[in-house]
């Protein structure tokens, strides 16, 4: 009997997803880990917009010819042959199936290779989309498919100076390069932080290295940091932890000595946009430094406003073992896996935390914060939203730094106490305009002595208002009850004459007065005060609810 082989066609490319790479980024995101792979200290990035063309060359060991043709050409030949899991420099393999050089096919409709060793010389070849698609169509085998050979002119450009590494050329980029250069730059600064695990690894576009320089609008724009396990990240050492944005900052430790890394929140939801894209911060999670899951809350969504404030990087590289839990597009994890499962949780956890934090800390600075935290109540919640929104008004421009750090601090100093007169002043309007409804619902006549000094009042405010050169109405409602106060309201409308009642309005809303006044006033209330214009009310509150029950 013969022995028989595997005849495998090209069109293997396509069904193992040839074009399963969309975004511009994920392809320089697959160079660049395949730099990062060969030990390269330097990546170099040229992006002409015009000729439609992008230039990737690192200086890592490069690749001999045997190497090209049998593990760069090779789909499916994984790095980490033989339990190796790490560079000869010890740098953790990001690669790992062997797929991923696929997005290099995808993105452009020619692509020139080149690479060398440092004893070895130039090898390399050309994909040519258009060609391999003819391939394909004619159900070619893969031992028959030849790369071209590349023009002389490119091999003398880049190999004249090369002592190793490799450069590939993009050439006719799919749909062109429509991105911005300085978004390019800030999505690399975002998505491909390697200066984590080593400082010598840098990364230039058009000449210019990428630094953390790129984030300072992120950065300016942080209100807030959680840090995981203490991670050694220059972004917090070096950028956010001196950055006057940052009010609070808080460590925090998950359930496995694994998770490290740091969560974010910005003052506004609009400083996460990436301008001049759709591209948004998240809170991402990175594997050996790399961004495998973008956007780890939707697979943990909590429905809460602060969600929608936070962004950071996650680092748990214990899910790179020897089961491959990521997706065929290694662009995410397989969703179900139940070590990604267990790491969501723990993420769960921090969550809590952060959200109770953040809460807090937004309301310490005047700003809105959950409004589904049970930490305090809705009443009093409210209450610092309007004082917050009131206050705002006062504050001088950031260009008045002294000015406005003072004000500030002014400003907080009023907070507790605004937060309680604007909800007094709130429930006294409500409940003295109820009762004004009560009396004219029941018909409730004014007594004479009430009337004569309901006229007094009148003529005073008739009086004040000619002196002021005011012609126009001031009270939307001008009937007599719009003059009488609480304690006047009480007695038209809870007329008791059994002075041993257990719910008396009117006593309560003769002790009220003095307090009510004072508070309307906009004195700042004593804590005696308060403590008794609280309980005071909550029995005038009581006795109105039992009033309107039988309006």
């Amino acid at each position: 009997m013969n022995a028989y082989t595997f005849n495998i066609s090209l069109s293997i490319l396509n069904h193992l997803g040839r074009n399963l790479y969309r975004s511009f980024i994920t392809v320089l995101g697959e160079a660049i880990s395949n730099a990062w792979d060969a030990d390269a200290q330097n990546v170099r990035i040229t992006i002409d917009r015009d000729k439609n063309i992008l230039i990737i060359e690192d200086d890592g060991r490069g690749m001999t010819d045997d190497d090209f043709q049998n593990k760069f050409l090779k789909i499916g030949y994984s790095k980490r042959k033989d339990n190796v899991s790490a560079t000869e420099n010890g740098r953790p393999f990001i690669g790992r199936k062997g797929i991923g050089k696929l997005a290099l096919l995808s993105c452009a409709k020619r692509i020139t290779v080149l690479t060398k060793t440092v004893n070895t010389d130039l090898v390399g070849g050309i994909i040519d989309n258009s060609g391999l698609d003819e391939a394909i169509k004619d159900d070619v085998s893969t031992n028959e498919y030849k790369l071209g050979v590349p023009d002389v002119s490119i091999v003398e450009r880049f190999g004249k100076d090369m002592v190793s590494g490799t450069v590939i050329l993009f050439e006719e980029i799919n749909d062109g390069i429509r991105n911005r250069i300085e978004y390019i730059r800030k999505l690399v600064a975002l998505y491909f932080r390697f200066s984590l695990l080593d400082p010598a690894f840098r990364i230039f576009l058009n000449g210019s290295q990428i630094t953390l320089d790129e984030l300072t609008d992120l950065i300016n724009g942080t209100q807030f940091l959680w840090k995981i396990d203490n991670p050694n990240d220059p972004y917090i050492s070096e950028k956010l932890q001196r950055s006057e944005a940052l009010k609070k900052q808080r460590d925090l430790q998950a359930g496995t000595d694994a998770i490290s890394g740091f969560i974010a929140s910005v003052e506004k939801p609009s400083m996460l946009k990436i301008r001049e894209s759709e591209e948004k911060v998240s809170i991402d999670l990175y594997v050996n430094g790399r961004l495998r899951e973008k956007n780890i809350l939707k697979h943990i969504p909590t429905t809460r406003i602060v969600e929608s404030y936070l962004y950071g990087q996650i680092h748990y590289n214990a899910l790179d073992d020897e089961n491959d839990r990521f997706t065929s597009s290694r662009e995410g994890v397989v969703s179900d896996d139940p070590k990604f499962v267990a790491f969501l949780k723990e993420i769960e956890e921090l969550l809590k935390i952060i959200i109770d934090d953040w809460d807090k800390w937004r309301t310490e600075l005047n700003q809105d914060g959950d409004s589904e935290n049970k930490r305090i109540s809705r009443k009093e919640r409210k209450s610092r939203e309007l004082f917050s929104a009131v206050s705002d008004d006062f504050v001088p421009p950031k260009t008045n730094a002294p000015s406005r750090k003072k004000v500030e601090e002014w400003i907080n100093d009023l907070g507790q106490d605004a937060e309680f007169n604007f909800a007094s002043y709130g429930e006294c309007f409500v409940a003295e305009n109820l009762l004004r409804k009560y009396i004219e619902d029941k018909k409730i006549p004014i007594p004479a002595k009430m009337q004569k000094q309901i006229e007094d009042w009148m003529q005073k405010a008739e009086m004040h208002k000619n002196k002021a050169n005011i012609s126009f109405d001031i009270r939307e409602n001008t009937t007599e009850l719009s003059y009488c106060a609480m304690d006047d309201l009480a007695y038209l409308a809870d007329d008791e004459t059994d002075k041993d009642k257990k719910a008396s309005l009117r006593r309560d809303a003769i002790e009220y007065k003095p307090i009510r006044d004072a508070m309307s006033h906009t004195s700042r209330l004593t804590n005696a005060a308060k403590i008794r214009l609280t309980a005071t009310y909550e029995n005038i509150k009581a006795r109105i609810i039992q009033l309107l029950n039988n309006a």
